[in-house]
């Protein structure tokens, strides 16, 4: 049923019924791989913003959500990320050398951090070192806990091409860590 605004225009409610269904069902778990792909929960908010922005302006009177919806959301979900991160890449380096020249220490000295927090950043640090495909995979199987066949579906992968993208990130992350604690453990900084 439409109804009308105050400016006379016409409002399909049965958009923004289904477009508040979609949002309520998908916006969490997006948010969440938004948020690892850009390490950034503000951006990642941007992002999902904009995807549930094409979803409105793409959506036709009666289309209805289907099975393919996920897949398509977590698609334009990860392309728009990788667009933010490239329009990003300029404002990163202007943030990188400004950190550089003026480095946060605490009062005696010493880098102040908390010691979970630097093991966290420690494996996003070498999460983001996997290429992109790499880094989208590992992302949907462990964080989000997407099946094989799922994951397929969002990159357009076969499942057997998936599975061995996972093998091969993972045995590169774990031992890209291994080698960081050897290093750590020799004193030796990279």
């Amino acid at each position: 049923m439409d109804a009308a605004t105050a400016d006379g225009n016409r409002v399909d409610t049965g958009r923004f019924r289904d477009m508040e269904a979609i949002v309520a069902e998908h916006e969490t778990a997006l948010l969440r791989y938004a948020t690892r792909i850009l390490h950034n929960p503000i951006a990642a908010q941007d992002v999902v913003q904009n995807v549930f922005l094409k979803l409105f302006h793409a959506w036709r009177k009666g289309t209805h959500p289907s099975d393919r919806l996920k897949a398509w959301l977590y698609r334009v979900t990860h392309n728009e990320a990788v667009d933010h991160i490239r329009n990003e890449e300029r404002r990163r380096g202007l943030h990188a050398r400004q950190a550089e020249e003026n480095p946060a220490a605490c009062p005696d000295g010493r880098r102040c951090a908390d010691p979970y927090a630097e093991k966290r950043e420690l494996v996003l640090e070498h999460l983001r070192r996997l290429a992109p495909r790499e880094q989208q995979v590992v992302l949907l199987r462990l964080e989000e806990g997407l099946s094989y066949r799922e994951i397929s579906v969002i990159t357009g992968r076969s499942e057997g091409n998936v599975g061995n993208i996972l093998h091969h990130a993972v045995r590169k992350l774990s031992a890209s860590l291994k080698q960081a604690g050897a290093l750590a453990a020799a004193g030796v900084s990279h």
